[in-house]
């Protein structure tokens, strides 16, 4: 993994022996912590036990990457939302940004098992925020790494390499595309002239995580969704991404402020632990 995204391996029997591609669990470290959704990236029946793969962006996952092996969860609730609809489609490319290639895996996975010839493109920012590049080679038929500055792969983004596949005119069938919002809207835009279908993860815009809350509605060809129940995938083209960027942007300043009491709190948990060697010298 990366400084800032984690692997943990979470014994969880029931989740373990039932979850499928495309599903998720909510996760509380604590009393103090939030209900936070992860797609589960491996699970194994025979060990009971799920694969989380996390980055650390606010309190609730920054806590979660305090956890060393032996520690305890409070809570794991799963697996929740719709499996993702795994058949034989063709040719289909992967598309995967950052943390999203931890959901990208199991379902490109599944893909490949069901006959699929794969070609999977996944992107960061940077070579040191990849992940999963050996796990996903495995499964795929092609595989092209794309980084932002250019550190490692192909220079660019990866909505540019899709665009190179899409003008080659080779046949393409079905398109997966999970990570940022703005990257997965323009993989839909992209692909909507062509006629493939386009299927996107809305894992990003859930709270709560069984429809509960109201916080993940999505308007889907009109109708209103909720990302957790009725997903939390989507056909790409038929999602309102307008609406899905307001609703993002609902919740900033509140993570934002839990976030920052969350660093302060850590801070001066490290002062009072420092010893006085440490203080002196």
């Amino acid at each position: 993994m990366t400084p800032v995204t984690h692997r943990i391996i979470v014994e969880a029997p029931h989740v373990g022996r039932k979850a499928l591609p495309g599903q998720f669990v909510i996760v509380r470290a604590n009393e103090t912590g939030e209900r936070v959704p992860f797609t589960i990236s491996r699970p194994d029946p025979d060990k009971g036990t799920v694969d989380l793969i996390f980055q650390e962006v606010g309190k609730s996952s920054k806590l979660l990457g305090t956890l060393r092996e032996g520690d305890e969860i409070l809570d794991i609730v799963g697996p929740l939302g719709l499996p993702t609809e795994i058949e034989n489609f063709g040719h289909a490319v992967s598309v995967g940004g950052g943390y999203g290639n931890a959901v990208l895996l199991p379902i490109t996975t599944g893909l490949k098992a069901a006959g699929n010839r794969i070609t999977t493109i996944i992107g960061a920012r940077s070579k040191d925020l990849i992940i999963l590049e050996e796990d996903l080679k495995k499964v795929s038929d092609k595989l092209i790494v794309c980084t932002d500055d250019g550190s490692y792969g192909v220079h660019g983004f990866v909505t540019v390499e899709l665009q190179k596949l899409l003008d080659s005119g080779e046949q393409i069938d079905f398109v997966l595309a999970i990570g940022p919002l703005p990257m997965m809207e323009a993989v839909s835009k992209m692909t909507e002239p062509y006629g493939i279908r386009t299927v996107v993860s809305l894992n990003p815009i859930m709270v709560d995580g069984t429809g509960m809350c109201g916080a993940c509605r999505v308007e889907v060809h009109g109708e209103t969704k909720f990302a957790c129940v009725d997903g939390p995938e989507f056909d790409g083209h038929e999602v309102n991404f307008d609406i899905l960027r307001r609703r993002l942007a609902a919740y900033k300043k509140m993570e934002q402020l839990a976030d920052e009491m969350f660093e302060r709190e850590r801070a001066k948990l490290k002062e009072e632990c420092r010893c006085p060697s440490e203080s002196q010298g």
